[in-house]
């Protein structure tokens, strides 16, 4: 440790594992040390502003709801973890999931990487995708709403 008590070596490979991982923040915390490091990315907002509207979507962008709407929708499945979620098993492939999909408890819907690891997201049960509230390839945090299975 430094001179001040504060392990500037930990504090930059922390953040070199933000970037590596492109969390947005991670915190550790032992007996003597409780340390949070955190950054602000420009790749997505969770909740936009007051007075700021989002930004229109592309044409074949995935249908969107209101964060809150999503959230409260019984069909919505959160996101299990923090994470880069991809639409496809891989670059050029067709999606998992389309709105209209009829999907089966248990199918892979999309995928989220966290920790260069590609989890596999299921379908928490039988239905038809209503709504896709990511873009492949959309920095996701816990618990953020990834699309409505009616």
């Amino acid at each position: 440790m430094s001179k001040k008590g504060v392990d500037q070596e930990l504090i930059r490979e922390l953040a070199d594992l933000l970037k590596e991982t492109d969390l947005s923040e991670i915190e550790i915390e032992t007996d003597e040390l409780k340390l949070r490091v955190a950054r602000q990315s420009s790749h997505f907002v969770s909740v936009p502003a007051a007075g700021h509207a989002p930004a229109a979507p592309a044409a074949g962008a995935p249908a969107t709801a209101a964060p809150a709407e999503a959230a409260a929708h019984p069909g919505t499945l959160p996101s299990p973890m923090v994470g880069t979620v991809y639409l496809a098993a891989e670059p050029g492939a067709a999606p998992f999931v389309t709105v209209g999909s009829t999907v089966a408890q248990g199918q892979t819907v999309l995928i989220v990487e966290a920790m260069k690891t590609m989890n596999q997201i299921p379908a928490p049960r039988a239905g038809t995708i209503k709504q896709i509230l990511v873009e492949d390839g959309q920095p996701v945090e816990f618990g953020e709403p990834l699309l409505i299975i009616e």
